[in-house]
C-alpha cells in the first residue's frame, strides 16, 4: 500500500516531468505556472488510493488522476476571476499576474487537456468514468453558480449553502475516490460507499476552509484572512451567526457588512468579535465533526481490509486538523 505522501510525490513528479512546452507559449505559460505551484493534490491522490485499496499497480491509471487535478486547476483559474482574489497557494493568481483575458484561454484550455488524459483508457472503462467526470464537473459548475446567485440573495438558508458546497466542492472529491474505484472494477455497492465517503468528506473540507479564513493565518493558509468577510460571502459562519444572532447582533452585523467607511481590517475584526460572542467557532467545528463521522462510517463499510483502509482514514483526520 501507498502512503498519501508517496502518492503525492508520483503526482507532481509526473507534473514537474510533464510540463505543456508548446506554442503559443502565452496560452501554456499560466497552465504550467498554476500546476506548478503544488497544492494538496488531493483530487488525484484519491483516485489512485482508492484503486489502491484493490491493486498495487497504481501507475497504471496516473493519466486519468491527473486529468482531474488538470481540471481542478481550470476551476480555480475561473474562480480567481471571479472572486477577484489575488493569492492562490501563497503566490499571485493567473488573471493578477497576467490579465483576465488569459487566465480565462489558459484555463478553458486546461479543461480541454483534461479529457486527453482520459482517452487512454480501455474501451471497458472509458464510457464509466468519462460520464462520472462529466457530470461531476457540471455540478460542480452549478455549485459555481449557486456561489455566484448567494451574493445576490438576501437569505441563505444552512441547507441551500450545504447544497452548494456540496457541488462546487464536496462531488469532486467523492468523484475522484468513485473513479479510483470503477478503475479497480469495484463492486457497486463500494463504489457508492466510496463516492458518500469522499462527499461527506468534501463537506468537512470546505466547512475547514470557512473556519480557516477566519480563524487561520495567512502565512499557513496561503491567502488573505477575512476575505470572505470582506466579500460579504454567505458561508457556513456568517449564517450560523445570522441565524443565532438576537436582534441586535443582527443588526450589528449586517450593518458591518455593508459598511464601506471602515477600514478592511476592522471590518474582519468587529466581525470576529460577534462570532465569537455567538460561539460560531464551535458551532463550526461541532458540525465539521459530524460530517467527519458520517464519511468514517462510509469508510467502514467498503468491502476491502480495514488496514487497507488506513491511508484513507488518515485523510480524513488530515483535514480536519489541516492549519492550510
Amino acid at each position: 500500500m501507498y502512503s498519501f505522501s508517496q502518492l503525492k510525490n508520483i503526482i507532481n513528479d509526473y507534473i514537474k516531468s510533464n510540463e505543456f512546452n508548446k506554442e503559443p507559449i502565452d496560452l501554456y505559460k499560466p497552465i504550467n505556472y498554476i500546476l506548478s505551484l503544488g497544492g494538496k493534490r488531493l483530487r488525484p491522490a484519491m483516485v489512485l488510493a482508492a484503486y489502491n485499496l484493490y491493486f498495487d499497480d497504481i501507475e497504471k491509471y496516473l493519466k486519468p488522476a491527473i486529468g482531474l487535478e488538470i481540471f481542478h486547476n481550470f476551476t480555480l483559474l475561473h474562480d480567481d476571476i471571479m472572486d477577484n482574489a489575488d493569492i492562490r497557494r501563497g503566490n499571485t493568481t493567473v488573471h493578477k499576474k497576467w490579465n483576465e483575458n488569459t487566465a480565462i484561454l489558459s484555463g478553458d484550455a486546461m479543461l480541454i487537456l483534461a479529457y486527453d488524459f482520459f482517452t487512454a483508457l480501455p474501451d471497458t472503462k472509458f464510457k464509466k468514468v468519462f460520464l462520472e467526470f462529466n457530470r461531476t464537473g457540471l455540478e460542480v459548475c452549478e455549485g459555481q453558480q449557486y456561489d455566484l446567485d448567494f451574493e445576490k440573495q438576501q437569505n441563505v438558508s444552512i441547507d441551500e449553502y450545504i447544497k452548494m458546497i456540496e457541488l462546487k466542492t464536496a462531488v469532486l472529491l467523492a468523484s475522484s475516490l468513485k473513479i479510483g474505484g470503477i478503475l479497480a472494477d469495484a463492486p457497486d455497492d463500494d463504489l457508492q460507499n466510496l463516492y458518500n465517503f469522499g462527499k461527506y468528506l468534501g463537506l468537512t473540507f470546505q466547512l475547514k476552509d470557512d473556519f480557516l479564513d477566519v480563524y487561520g493565518n495567512v502565512e499557513n493558509f496561503g491567502k488573505k484572512i477575512g476575505g470572505d468577510i470582506i466579500e460579504g460571502k454567505k458561508t457556513y459562519m456568517l449564517i450560523s451567526a445570522l441565524n443565532n444572532a438576537n436582534a441586535d447582533d443582527y443588526q450589528n452585523l449586517t450593518d458591518l457588512l455593508s459598511n464601506k467607511n471602515i477600514s478592511d481590517n476592522e471590518k474582519i475584526s468587529q466581525v470576529i468579535t460577534i462570532y465569537n460572542k455567538l460561539n460560531i467557532k464551535q458551532i463550526t467545528i461541532d458540525k465539521m465533526h459530524e460530517y467527519q463521522t458520517i464519511a468514517l462510517e462510509y469508510l467502514d463499510k467498503i468491502n476491502v481490509d480495514k488496514s487497507k483502509k488506513n491511508i484513507l482514514f488518515n485523510l480524513a483526520e488530515q483535514l480536519l486538523n489541516r492549519v492550510n
